[in-house]
């Protein structure tokens, strides 16, 4: 299985092109938020159906800067991974979307214990899973990737401490641009591959019994 992830749209999707063959070559295409800039259904799902010209299989979450029927919107296609899990084979993927609270009270933003919960109901459907990808638009406290650029942490306790918990194989968030970057939670390695529209995506494979995940960049 091969997995593409990568988020912070904000409906410029002019890289899709540029990746076309990775696209194209892979069994899942994740969104991990962000579809749109402050918009809601209609644009958010402008941006899917441009995904889909390049893979049909396509799962996805609303962001922060999502209005909330982008939500509805994604449940109604059956490929919404805010609170909920869906199984791969050996491969378990959950998410949640949205962001913690922020100074900006931008239109979709979540309490820490919201934010748990959702975590909790995406996560007890992929429990069993060998592999587990966590999904969470924002990245966890204290890390390489939720820091902005005055050097302040803003990322989710919560994300954290269900990664301190669960030990998920993989995160991939976003949220915070400018954090784009790796790093590592106990056995759990984190990606945010920051705005979609500077080229960073997130690469993962599990192909006999062994994962891989590399954050990789669209070639110019």
């Amino acid at each position: 299985m091969k997995i593409i992830s990568f988020g912070d749209i904000h409906e410029d999707t002019g890289n899709l092109q540029k990746m076309s063959a990775e696209l194209g070559s892979v069994d899942i295409v994740l969104v991990s938020g962000d579809l749109t800039n402050y918009h809601g259904k209609e644009d958010a799902s402008t941006v899917i159906n441009s995904i889909k010209k390049y893979n049909d299989n396509v799962f996805a979450q609303p962001g922060n800067l999502d209005q909330k029927d982008v939500d509805d919107y994604l449940t109604s296609l059956d490929i919404n991974i805010h609170g909920n899990g869906y199984i791969f084979d050996d491969v378990g993927i959950f998410g949640v979307g949205g962001s913690n609270i922020t100074p900006f009270k931008t239109p979709n933003e979540y309490g820490e214990e919201e934010i748990r919960l959702f975590l909790e109901a995406g996560y007890k459907k992929v429990s069993q899973c060998k592999v587990k990808i966590m999904v969470p638009h924002m990245p966890p406290l204290n890390t390489k990737v939720d820091k902005v650029s005055s050097g302040m942490h803003v990322g989710s306790q919560s994300v954290r401490e269900f990664i301190e918990k669960y030990e998920p194989d993989i995160c991939i968030c976003g949220h915070i641009h400018e954090a784009a970057g790796d790093d590592q939670i106990g056995n759990t390695s984190i990606f945010n591959a920051g705005m979609f529209n500077e080229g960073g995506y997130v690469e993962v494979e599990y192909r006999d019994g062994m994962l891989k995940s590399e954050l990789k960049r669209v070639s110019s």
